[in-house]
């Protein structure tokens, strides 16, 4: 599986899949879910909050609408807002679910973000890490290239190191 990090903002990305760093309502406020419902239009949130709620771990799939995909996974790494933080498990688990769910639709390309590490409040270079050993540790049936997505300057290069560090050197 062909392993990359690459800056910028999620929703402006082309992928079969887009991962949605989610809470358990799966209701898209803030964040990675915010900029994903601003670029893929009121539908998104409002077929995402049907699919919900969700259980910690576990993932929702919606289609993408106006965003240059064919899907958006709904992960949720953290409970719903202000309901508590991610946990190193929830964050292994829907990172785990959401590829085994990209698998399940035949996906071969993937973009995910450090879930759990924005308003989840999980420190970022140990999320980046378990979403990193996550996938190194998946056998794909038709996940082919799977890219981390950072947005800001210090993100990236944390997200990088440690993607480097668990995968060798990724693009």
């Amino acid at each position: 599986m062909h392993v990359a990090v690459i800056q910028g903002d999620i929703a402006q990305q082309s992928a079969d899949v887009l991962v949605n760093a989610a809470g358990t309502s799966l209701q898209m406020g803030s964040g990675v879910a915010g900029a994903l419902r601003r670029a893929g239009g009121e539908e998104l949130n409002d077929a995402a909050m049907s699919k919900g709620p969700v259980e910690l771990g576990e993932v929702a799939v919606t289609d993408a609408y106006d965003l240059d995909a064919e899907y958006v996974i709904h992960a949720a790494a953290m409970p719903h807002y202000g309901d508590g933080q991610a946990t190193a498990e929830s964050i292994a688990d829907a990172t785990r679910n959401a590829l085994a769910r990209a698998d399940d639709l035949g996906a071969e390309s993937l973009v995910v973000p450090a879930l759990g590490c924005g308003v989840a409040g999980f420190d970022l270079r140990e999320g980046a890490r378990l979403i990193a050993e996550t996938v190194a540790s998946y056998e794909p049936d038709t996940l082919t290239d799977v890219q981390f997505i950072a947005y800001a300057d210090e993100e990236y290069e944390t997200v990088r190191a440690v993607v480097d560090t668990v995968h060798g050197d990724a693009e």
